[in-house]
């Protein structure tokens, strides 16, 4: 039956909007984070990168009109070890991406001893503008074993910014204070923090990329954040495929032109039909659901903006590109611009290419109006070091909603 459109009056469309939050975005890079908290009405201050290239790209948005990129103010292109917090104290929110070379899986693994470790700066932010709340991301790498001590550390730093480490005081010997002091019972934590290792696919990004994120909530707030719940599932996209064919007849996929089956899919599939598997949630997105409907840059160039071909992809032991029928694996920046097979397409036919920026803009969940720029492998850098869109946007609604409360 037809209902009649609830229609509200100007009043009314204000109440309904969610107020907006402020905030201070820290290591901007190309703008993936931000983008994800704009979208939840969060008006940045400040915007800071060090990186001129990532700058010159928000600047590009922003001198055409790029919502909501028109409505941020002009970007600090500065080392984040200068940025002074005089005038900010309170904000709604700090929020960034500490540089995570020093903690990659692909990287050098230099950790707390390399210079490009940033978390001491996302600290001192905490401490000096005491924000309502905080959002850090890092790879996963920071997880690791190896480093199992300094991610306590980073941890306890930011749920105590205010006990800095004394003058040529090792970060050990801070530490070993620092868990010293949790452990009274006189001691009452400045921020509630909470970590979360996450995997985009999970949320429906089209890329299998591992994530930590950093949570903090000032203790006064007497708020402690949860993960939002995953929305896709690889077993879900199994039944798409395998089950239901429901995939390929989506894509309009002959088959012929479908990959081999997996081996023992069907078991797998009848224990997860009997189990009635997948109800809640959505199959994972795959490289051919992003970019399905882009033309072939090698047969079609110049059709869509930033869709160019790029020659020279081949593959080696453990650079075999991304299959076209599931999430991308992670994009990556290298030291050099693009490392090789992170950032390569595989056809079902078994030949390679490299993705496009516009594709590549599509696994990362940037939106079509957004514009990049610098050389091709410049650009790759930046979309290889950034926050997937998406996934900044369910992280911040999470946040940004307790905030609201």
């Amino acid at each position: 039956m037809y209902k009649q459109p609830i229609i509200f009056s100007t009043a009314e469309t204000i109440a309904l909007t969610p107020r907006a939050l402020k905030s201070i975005e820290l290591f901007a890079g190309a703008g993936g984070l931000a983008l994800g908290f704009s979208e939840n009405h969060v008006r940045h201050r400040a915007v800071v990168e060090w990186n001129s290239h990532a700058c010159n790209t928000i600047r590009h948005n922003k001198l055409h009109k790029v919502d909501p990129i028109s409505h941020w103010p002009d970007v600090t292109e500065e080392d984040v070890k200068n940025f002074k917090y005089d005038g900010f104290q309170g904000v709604d929110l700090i929020t960034g991406g500490p540089p995570c070379q020093p903690f990659s899986m692909g990287g050098k693994h230099g950790g707390f001893l390399d210079e490009r470790d940033m978390f001491p700066q996302a600290i001192r932010a905490v401490r000096e503008a005491r924000p309502r709340a905080f959002v850090f991301e890092n790879v996963q790498g920071l997880t690791r074993l190896a480093f199992a001590d300094y991610f306590d550390y980073i941890l306890l730093q930011l749920e105590f910014p205010s006990l800095i480490a004394k003058p040529k005081e090792q970060w050990g010997d801070h530490l070993t204070r620092l868990r010293k002091w949790k452990q009274k019972s006189s001691t009452t934590s400045e921020y509630r923090v909470t970590f979360k290792l996450v995997n985009a696919a999970n949320y429906g990004v089209p890329q299998k990329r591992m994530r930590v994120f950093f949570v903090g909530f000032r203790a006064d707030e007497e708020k402690l954040w949860q993960a939002p719940a995953e929305t896709h599932s690889s077993d879900a996209l199994l039944l798409s495929q395998w089950g239901s064919s429901e995939y390929w007849d989506r894509h309009k996929v002959a088959t012929r032109h479908r990959p081999a089956k997996p081996v023992g899919v069907e078991k797998k599939i009848s224990a997860l039909i009997d189990t009635d598997y997948g109800s809640n949630l959505l199959a994972w997105r795959t490289v051919r659901d992003a970019i399905c409907d882009l033309p072939d840059p090698e047969r079609f160039p110049g059709k869509v903006q930033a869709h160019r071909f790029q020659p020279g992809a081949r593959t080696y032991p453990g650079h075999t590109g991304s299959p076209m029928d599931e999430p991308a694996k992670a994009l990556k920046a290298g030291d050099h611009g693009v490392p090789g097979g992170e950032n390569m397409l595989r056809r079902v036919d078994g030949s390679v290419r490299y993705f496009t920026v516009r594709e590549s803009a599509r696994i990362q969940t940037f939106p079509d109006t957004f514009l990049f720029e610098g050389t091709w492998s410049e650009i790759m850098r930046q979309l290889g070091n950034a926050v997937p869109a998406h996934l900044a946007s369910v992280i911040a609604k999470s946040v940004c909603d307790l905030l609201r409360k």
